[in-house]
């Protein structure tokens, strides 16, 4: 009795499948994590680029105050009145789009101007 065994040989994997895979999860990451980010970065650089006296702003740190000041790398803000405190330009992290009077403690009624 003879058997005949038929071994198929596996061809090895393509060096170049193996690249253009590496190409296309590279190209995922930027789409998806790198170029968000690099976008975020600018529009945050150019809001401190654009801060000027008297806009209302939030700081990383949850500050809110009116800016009083500004130089190169340091915001002076005035967080209360004459209440004033200095602050790395970096550390903005952007408008603020809450008014002083909206933040009134829960019971006190905003108070109207005329």
């Amino acid at each position: 009795m003879t058997h005949t065994f038929l071994v198929l040989a596996q061809a090895a994997p393509s060096p170049y499948g193996t690249v253009v895979m590496i190409g296309a999860l590279f190209a995922i990451m930027y789409f998806v994590m790198i170029r968000p980010q690099q976008k975020q970065m600018k529009e945050h650089r150019d809001l401190l680029s654009a801060l000027k006296k008297g806009d209302d702003v939030i700081t990383q740190g949850g500050l809110f105050g009116k800016i009083y000041a500004v130089t190169d790398k340091v915001v002076t803000l005035e967080i209360a009145n004459g209440v004033r405190v200095r602050v790395l330009k970096a550390n903005i992290q952007g408008k603020s789009q809450l008014a002083d009077d909206a933040v009134a403690p829960k019971g006190e009624e905003k108070k109207e101007e005329k």
